[in-house]
């Protein structure tokens, strides 16, 4: 069986960027399963797309959990790091500042358009640099245009600043099922359950129940797309009943597990 050749080095890949040009080009690599990459910034702006895999994208502004037909838009300068669940195919586009003044002002979670997945493949064929006149030059002016019109996604949990607030967050995410009330957090906090409200709206601007929920849901979409069964996922987060975690998921995302995953 073939073995899949190693990613190239960060430093290599940050260099050929910066060498780059282009107002917006195209990159591809793919990635072995578990695969991190560390922790960098670019001062172009990113989409970070992958055709297959999914992708979990650690930034200063919180963390997304990124299946295919889904992407990332990342702002330049962002420090963030990509854990690998599966193998990744990555499809990136790497956007001038100057080239996109009126593009998306922060770091979100986009859906990636049938339309806009086909023009992401064929600018991995255009050729760098390329003249703004010519057919490759318009091919990217559209993806421009593309990218405008994407819609944001609910795929991001902003993660609490305050102590008190991490120490709950790094049990929920470590165990996500974990059932324990704002009650309980009290007591092993020393703090009352209002300031833990408080605390989380400030945060992030959610409560410790749509926090909490919001973690679950992300931690399913990373076991659903390694093809965990839904009732497993759903008793392993902490849900009744795989209908109960189906509804939920339906409520969030508008769409069934099942359908989440289909190609668009």
């Amino acid at each position: 069986m073939a073995i899949s050749p190693r990613p190239p080095a960060l430093s290599d890949v940050l260099d050929a960027i910066d060498a780059q040009s282009s107002p917006i080009f195209a990159r591809s690599t793919d990635y072995p399963s578990g695969w991190h990459i560390e922790p960098h910034a670019h001062a172009k702006h990113q989409l970070i797309y992958a055709v297959r895999g999914v992708m979990v994208v650690q930034a200063e502004a919180g963390r997304w959990v990124v299946p295919p037909t889904r992407a990332i838009w990342m702002q330049r300068g962002m420090t963030h790091e990509i854990r690998c669940v599966g193998e990744v195919h990555m499809r990136s586009l790497m956007v001038a500042p100057k080239a996109a003044p009126r593009l998306m002002d922060r770091t979100q979670a986009v859906a990636i358009s049938p339309l806009l997945r086909e023009l992401i493949r064929a600018a991995m064929d255009v050729p760098q640099p390329y003249a703004p006149g010519t057919r490759d030059g318009r091919l990217m002016r559209l993806i421009l245009d593309e990218l405008r019109a994407l819609p944001v996604l609910p795929l991001y949990l902003q993660m609490p600043t305050d102590p008190r607030l991490l120490q709950i967050a790094a049990v929920l995410q470590r165990r996500p099922d974990d059932p324990s009330t704002m009650a309980d957090w009290a007591r092993r906090l020393a703090i009352d359950v209002k300031t833990i409200q408080r605390l989380f709206i400030k945060d992030t601007g959610m409560t410790f129940a749509q926090w909490r929920q919001q973690a679950r849901l992300l931690r399913a979409l990373e076991r659903l797309a390694v093809g965990e069964k839904v009732i497993d996922v759903a008793l392993a987060l902490g849900y009744e009943s795989p209908s109960a975690f189906a509804a939920m998921f339906r409520k969030h995302f508008g769409q069934t597990p099942s359908q989440f995953f289909l190609e668009a």
